[in-house]
């Protein structure tokens, strides 16, 4: 029992773990906010982009 105790508060492995799942969030949120605000870019230039054509008006040709 006392070894398995020494074995077990020296096993780093779950922290080992703890660390990529922090990383992984981190990362993880990092692109869904990228996403989010990358997204809405698109969609305001694409609005502005229609608006830009449905005021276009084409004059006749001189003649």
């Amino acid at each position: 029992m006392k070894n398995f105790l020494k074995n077990f508060v020296r096993d780093e492995s779950g922290a080992s773990a703890a660390e990529y799942v922090l990383i992984l969030a981190i990362v993880g949120s990092t692109i869904a906010v990228g996403a989010l605000a990358l997204g809405g870019a698109i969609s305001d230039s694409l609005t502005a982009a229609g608006t830009a054509i449905e005021s276009y008006e084409i004059e006749p040709a001189a003649g």
